[in-house]
């Protein structure tokens, strides 16, 4: 093609073309690139002035929702509803905060909170999210155009909680991966390319929780650690054979098991926490990865659905305690020994929790206060803190840094700081 005679519609072709070659094959999505909240960032700032970082931008125009920005190129992705509050929508945008297209991909979630809060997954020029109306939806990130949708009660019996669906689906190996609960199965799995079904899991017998699954691997065994609303299981990757079910989530002594948290991994343990009450345990493999005993449990460390994170055999994150007045906590990782619990401010601290260059980033949920704290196993170590001041709505969305910028949502409202 020669760049001297070439008319406006190759040119465009010509842009596409190289835009799509500078994407990276590699996932992007929910909570880092391991899913476990731990950003590989270095060189970022260790204190923020008495007002916060400074911001680079902020945008109002991204609807309602709890989701986070996804990053693929020189542009960013996320999902919030329309203006009418009656279809989630998928945005592209600058990195300097520009809309580029907006697209509607599916009907809201109709009961409680009907925020957007599917996080999409983004891979080889396409995304994917499962709506609060659990439908499965590929788009092709150019443009926004549909590329196949799924229904995951017509097509599989998804059986939601009562809060609908929040999972942030997770890629493997050209295939895409969906808790659905219901009679049919506990975990589904689709070609990426095409959207059809490539297996279903046995049945558990039980709804669908709301945490996002991982892969993990164990003695080189490939597996994905999935949540219900009552248990946590392992599937096999390729043909969704159930490998073991583990059922007792924390009920004993709970309000409520509502499994929102994403797991974490790591040689041959599972770590998770529920919220209301239920609390932390961890799990051991077996050797072959198709069993699982327990190890220990700490009842207080009870995450409501800010996740947590490890960092030198210590799980950083905040518990519960009574609606939104709980407190960060640090557990050991070996022993479940709380290493420390303590308020932020006036007693008020639950939110979510990210890691990037040994530091905490904190955002808690009902103050709209984000902080910034060391990694200390010992006390909990404020170093600067500041409050958003846009958006509306629970301060529920997770926190996200990319290329030394500190991404922050608040309803309708996205902001990016500085902090390299």
């Amino acid at each position: 093609m020669n760049p001297f005679n070439m008319n406006k519609k190759s040119i465009m072709l010509l842009s596409a073309m190289l835009w799509g070659m500078s994407l990276t094959a590699q996932v992007t999505g929910w909570r880092g690139p391991e899913r476990n909240g731990v950003y590989p960032e270095t060189g970022l700032l260790k204190q923020w002035p008495a007002n916060g970082p400074e911001q680079l931008w902020i945008t109002e125009d991204v609807g309602k929702g709890h989701t986070s920005p996804v990053f693929a190129g020189d542009r960013f992705y996320i999902t919030g509803m329309n203006e009418e509050g009656t279809m989630e929508t998928f945005s592209a945008y600058t990195l300097q905060g520009k809309k580029i297209y907006e697209v509607a991909y599916s009907p809201i979630w109709s009961g409680s909170y009907e925020e957007t809060r599917t996080t999409p997954a983004i891979a080889n020029g396409k995304a994917y999210m499962i709506s609060g109306s659990g439908e499965m939806v590929c788009l092709d990130i150019a443009q926004g155009k549909t590329v196949w949708k799924v229904n995951g009660k017509e097509e599989f019996g998804h059986q939601p909680g009562m809060w609908g669906t929040s999972e942030c689906p997770l890629l493997h190996d050209g295939k895409v991966y969906f808790c659905t609960g219901g009679k049919q199965a506990a975990m589904v799995a689709l070609d990426a390319e095409s959207g059809k079904p490539v297996w279903k899991s046995r049945s558990l017998n039980d709804e669908a929780g709301y945490a996002s699954p991982i892969l993990i691997t164990h003695n080189g065994v490939k597996q994905i650690v999935g949540l219900s609303g009552n248990m946590i299981f392992g599937v096999d990757p390729e043909d969704g054979t159930m490998r073991w079910a583990f059922s007792d989530l924390g009920k004993e002594g709970a309000q409520y098991i509502v499994p929102t948290n994403t797991p974490l991994y790591q040689d041959g343990r599972i770590f998770t926490a529920n919220g209301y009450g239920a609390g932390a345990f961890m799990l051991q493999l077996n050797a072959d990865a198709t069993g699982v005993t327990l190890l220990w449990r700490n009842k207080e460390f009870d995450t409501h659905h800010g996740c947590f994170v490890l960092h030198d055999g210590v799980i950083y994150g905040s518990n519960y305690g009574r609606n939104g007045v709980g407190k960060w906590m640090a557990l050991d990782w070996e022993t479940g020994a709380t290493r420390y619990a303590a308020n932020w401010g006036r007693g008020v601290g639950e939110g979510a929790v990210i890691l990037a260059d040994g530091m905490l980033y904190m955002a808690d949920e009902r103050r709209g206060m984000v902080g910034l704290a060391k990694a200390n196993p010992e006390r909990f170590e404020l170093v600067s803190q500041f409050r958003l001041t846009k958006g509306s709505g629970a301060y529920w969305a997770h926190p996200v840094i990319h290329k030394g910028v500190l991404y922050l949502r608040h309803g309708s409202a996205l902001m990016a700081y500085k902090v390299k």
